[in-house]
């Protein structure tokens, strides 16, 4: 029998590396942490690697604590299209740690990847945000509060947490509306409070800063927008994509929205189609590196 030749592969190429819980901070001293998704190259040479954008992810999770792998499977298809991409834990609602905690954190995970580009082959100029269900309400606090000091902690503060893009799939825009809207599903009440805290007279406007929806300051710059949402949604209404989009579009921010027809909140939401067009919407705002 033959013994067969194969080529070996110097640069790595088409390699991706899963480097997992990164602690990027301590707030209330409890790690948080990060896994992150980066080529292969970058655990030997990366000073040497051209600098890629970076995708940060931020799993839906109900404002408790995210699962890191939950999309790592399907996001490793942009490493291969030049990308870094983290996928990021905040704290957790429930143990105590109310609004808007969970947006520092992820703030936090921002600069502290910009302080560690190098060492990720990471450019800090082209930083995209994207998240899903609450992590998706996050990403678009994200791109609507840039470098605002209002959430800003001592972590990497000379570090900047604004972001060139945000993909926003199925995500709370109006959290009155969207608390209203499951006010019977059990376990309802004990996140607003762990959320919003017990003065109950104060949850509206917490509430209303939350919202997305009510965020967008006339005036203001923001970076490109990418809304998707199921129209079968049954814990986030489909409706209220179509209210960030409209709001988005009269304060003349660049935006793009995609229905999902008859998908429900993540389940079906998922098709290699969405993924697809998440990578286009991206592509030429980060420009990727080809791997």
């Amino acid at each position: 029998m033959a013994i067969h030749e194969l080529n070996n592969n110097p640069t790595l190429a088409g390699q991706v590396r899963l480097i997992e819980n990164v602690v990027y901070g301590a707030a209330d001293g409890e790690a948080q942490r990060m896994s992150l998704l980066t080529p292969w190259a970058q655990r030997y040479q990366a000073a040497q690697l051209p600098a890629r954008p970076l995708i940060v992810f931020v799993q839906g999770s109900s404002w408790r604590l995210p699962t890191l792998g939950e999309e790592i499977p399907q996001l490793v298809q942009f490493v291969h299209q030049g990308y870094v991409v983290a996928t990021v834990q905040h704290r957790n609602s429930l143990d105590g740690h109310a609004f808007p905690a969970f947006l520092t954190d992820v703030k936090a995970a921002i600069r502290y990847l910009r302080a560690h580009a190098t060492e990720y082959a990471i450019d800090p100029a082209r930083v995209s945000v994207w998240g899903t269900s609450s992590g998706a309400n996050a990403a678009m606090l994200v791109g609507l509060t840039g470098d605002d000091p209002k959430y800003k902690t001592a972590a990497d503060a000379d570090q900047s947490d604004a972001v060139n893009a945000v993909v926003a799939c199925f995500g709370p825009t109006d959290v009155m509306a969207t608390f209203e809207h499951s006010q019977t599903v059990p376990g309802s009440d004990v996140l607003q409070y762990s959320l919003f805290g017990t003065d109950r007279t104060k949850w509206d406007q917490l509430k209303r800063e939350m919202s997305p929806l009510y965020q967008i300051k006339e005036g203001k710059s923001y970076p490109p927008f990418l809304l998707l949402h199921g129209d079968a949604d049954q814990i986030v209404p489909y409706q209220q994509m179509e209210q960030m989009y409209d709001a988005l579009l009269a304060h003349h921010v660049q935006v793009d929205g995609v229905r999902v027809h008859g998908a429900n909140h993540e389940r079906d939401f998922w098709s290699q189609a969405i993924y697809d067009y998440v990578a286009n919407f991206l592509k030429p705002i980060n420009q990727p590196v080809a791997d």
